[in-house]
């Protein structure tokens, strides 16, 4: 840690993650909130009693709408940190060189004898602790977006359920709900629209640039210039 850094304060050091996390927490209230208002215009229509936030967002139905978007997130990240291992896109600010493809060596990747003073413990202790470290921030990925699909997949199941009995047919079980068409609708909804959205940073970043951030090459680098950050 450097001097200048040692200076920053936590607020500072954090700002990033901090700020996210405040707009997340705002854009969340926001969504129950507003979700709540529509649903209590619908009970209204249909002659029925409002309900209270309470009772909403602890419904199916906000359930599902929350856990499909954070698992398509989840998955975003997850195909992503371990696509940009082997893939490359040439001139993007988001991939490596072209023939820098691939794991890269223990000395490269600072591993074992190869580590730093400050490496993490399990950077330089080797065998399976350092291979598990090694991939611990794809398998997290994975992890989530397995856990909050399930969670979407079962908060769906519900929520389809309710539905079914409010039009007088038969709910379905949760293995059957899999197989039913309002979930794969459901999902491929998120799923494509997160696909589309890493796919055109990754082209974007070759031919436009955002000074100052890590996300974007140096403006005055040329468009084929890979894996540069400003």
């Amino acid at each position: 840690m450097t001097v200048r850094e040692k200076r920053y304060g936590f607020l500072r050091a954090n700002a990033l993650s901090l700020a996210f996390g405040a707009v997340f927490l705002v854009t969340l209230v926001g969504q129950a909130l507003s979700g709540m208002a529509d649903q209590n215009a619908q009970q209204a229509t249909e002659g029925l009693e409002p309900v209270s936030l309470l009772d909403y967002v602890t419904s199916s139905s906000f359930g599902v709408d929350v856990m499909e978007n954070w698992q398509s997130e989840y998955l975003q990240f997850f195909l992503y940190v371990f696509a940009t291992v082997w893939l490359v896109q040439r001139g993007s600010a988001e991939s490596k060189k072209p023939g820098e493809e691939g794991t890269e060596s223990d000395r490269e990747q600072r591993i074992g004898r190869h580590s730093d003073d400050d490496s993490p413990a399990w950077a330089r202790t080797g065998g399976l602790r350092t291979a598990v470290f090694s991939r611990s921030l794809g398998l997290l990925m994975g992890a989530l977006f397995l856990l909050t699909w399930t969670a979407s997949s079962i908060a769906g199941w519900a929520a389809f359920n309710s539905e079914q009995l409010g039009q007088r047919q038969d709910p379905v079980g949760y293995l059957g709900y899999l197989g039913e068409a309002d979930f794969w609708n459901r999902s491929f909804q998120n799923w494509q629209s997160e696909m589309l959205a890493v796919g055109s940073m990754a082209v974007f970043s070759v031919y436009l640039r955002q000074r100052g951030s890590p996300e974007s090459k140096p403006v005055g680098v040329a468009h084929a210039e890979t894996g540069q950050t400003g």
